[in-house]
């Protein structure tokens, strides 16, 4: 692709600092004055904001395609007005690109390989709530898809796959969950997307615990404990967190919000004001090593020399330098420091992300070599 979006230009100290920074331009006056609470608590005030959307999957469902005419567009890669496809879209190369009401929306036929048809993809899978609305439409939480890459993806829960079984064109991929560091405790296979769009699943997977806290209780899946407070499992939200800090909010999210809202009438608070999630689940995260990782500096950013310092006051046990779509370029591990700074050299011109590890947790920052 010829357009890389500003975010992979920028890099803050901490992850909380980038996320705050959002705009509130376009969140209605008034709209969160009643998310007063912590914990739980604020989880209920906020399912009271946005449990009374409109359902927009009237006329046998088609009403979300509707939606996404506004909601997923690329605007932000390519920039062409294509469908934006997180399993399919490849930030730095080609990839399938559709146009909405271009001949390809499934038809029944076709999907037996990517690029040939699109459909939507459930995040949390319709047959966990019977393909009842409004969760069968709530643009949200259901996003444009590769009908091919959606059927691979199946049910299958979120996590960090450890041995990938299938690799898709953008580096989305399927397999074994690692079962170690923030995806420790579930042995199945889960599927994993690219970098670029973890923190995005992991805001709508939110989204559905919260706008459906009154009826998550009584549906089963693997990341749920059936629960209406906590909802996710200790290894779910463990990586939902991890997706959620790692990746901050970016405007793509943010304009997605605005279109869905001026379609179904509420908001993702998670995109809104992404301290909600912390507020509300971080306490089952081990905080100390969390807050370390965060605390991370990462300079010059962008580099025009090929070479990074990473000032760091946790030891890193493991440093991967990796492509924006998912290659691994380099793996250091235990790596040598001087004090609190570890240094790289001599990294060709690009955009990477920097997987940092410690104490089984991870923290990735996005970085630019000009």
């Amino acid at each position: 692709m010829k357009n890389i979006i500003t975010s992979f230009l920028l890099l803050v100290s901490t992850i909380t600092i980038a996320q705050v920074a959002n705009s509130v331009e376009s969140i209605p006056n008034g709209y969160y004055n009643t998310a007063t609470g912590t914990g739980y608590t604020l989880k209920t005030q906020l399912f009271n904001i946005i449990n009374d959307h409109n359902d927009r999957g009237y006329n046998g469902n088609n009403g979300i395609y509707v939606t996404y005419l506004t909601s997923d567009i690329d605007n932000y890669y390519e920039n062409n007005g294509t469908m934006l496809d997180m399993y399919t879209e490849n930030p730095t190369g080609t990839e399938c690109e559709y146009e909405y009401g271009g001949g390809l929306q499934d038809d029944g036929t076709l999907g037996n390989a990517e690029c040939q048809r699109y459909n939507r993809e459930h995040l949390i899978p319709q047959s966990v709530y019977n393909s009842l609305q409004p969760m069968l439409s709530d643009a949200h939480c259901v996003v444009p898809s590769d009908k091919y890459v959606n059927a691979q993806r199946d049910s299958w829960p979120f996590s960090k796959v450890n041995n990938a079984t299938s690799t898709y064109s953008n580096g989305s991929k399927k397999g074994s969950n690692l079962n170690s560091g923030y995806s420790a405790g579930y042995t199945g296979t889960v599927f994993e997307p690219i970098d670029e769009f973890k923190g995005d699943i992991a805001r709508m997977i939110l989204y559905f615990a919260t706008r459906y806290e009154d009826q998550v209780s009584g549906w089963n899946y693997p990341m749920f404990n059936n629960t209406s407070n906590q909802v996710f499992t200790n290894q779910a939200i463990n990586v939902l967190l991890t997706w959620h800090n790692n990746d901050p909010v970016s405007q793509r999210e943010r304009d997605r919000n605005d279109a869905i809202y001026a379609r179904q009438n509420n908001r993702n608070p998670y995109i809104d004001n992404p301290s909600y999630a912390m507020s509300i689940w971080g306490s089952l995260l081990n905080t100390e090593t969390f807050n370390a990782l965060n605390s991370i500096t990462v300079y010059p950013n962008p580099s025009n020399t090929g070479k990074i310092n990473i000032q760091s006051e946790v030891e890193l046990s493991e440093i991967n330098i990796i492509t924006i779509n998912g290659q691994l370029v380099q793996q250091i591990k235990s790596p040598e420091r001087l004090d609190t700074t570890y240094e790289l050299t001599n990294l060709p011109k690009g955009f990477y992300f920097l997987q940092l590890n410690a104490n089984n947790q991870s923290v990735t920052k996005k970085i630019a070599v000009n």
